[in-house]
């Protein structure tokens, strides 16, 4: 996967600024019903906020880690318990103007 320029991150953040959260983690962590989720909503969306409220800040790093990593997708901007998460699906349109 080619990595986003800082001028697409700067324009991702600012289209996930007024996203909700579509999948949330809590403190039973992630379940593979969980994982098809993720995938299924990368995939759609491209673009995702993830709600991660699993023990301390390490925990969630390591999950998030793992999320990113499982999903080939792009952390874009991480705050508190927040994620969000940039899969690009080649049979969408691209969302950069």
């Amino acid at each position: 996967m080619e990595s986003l320029s800082n001028a697409q991150k700067k324009q991702l953040k600012s289209l996930a600024h007024s996203l909700n959260p579509v999948v949330m983690i809590g403190q039973h962590g992630l379940k593979e019903t969980t994982e098809e989720e993720i995938a299924s909503a990368l995939d759609f969306h491209q673009l995702i906020k993830l709600k991660v409220s699993v023990g301390d800040r390490d925990a969630r790093d390591v999950l998030i880690a793992k999320i990113v990593a499982d999903n080939a997708a792009e952390l874009i901007q991480r705050i508190g318990n927040i994620a969000v998460l940039y899969k690009k699906n080649k049979k969408k349109p691209n969302i950069f103007a």
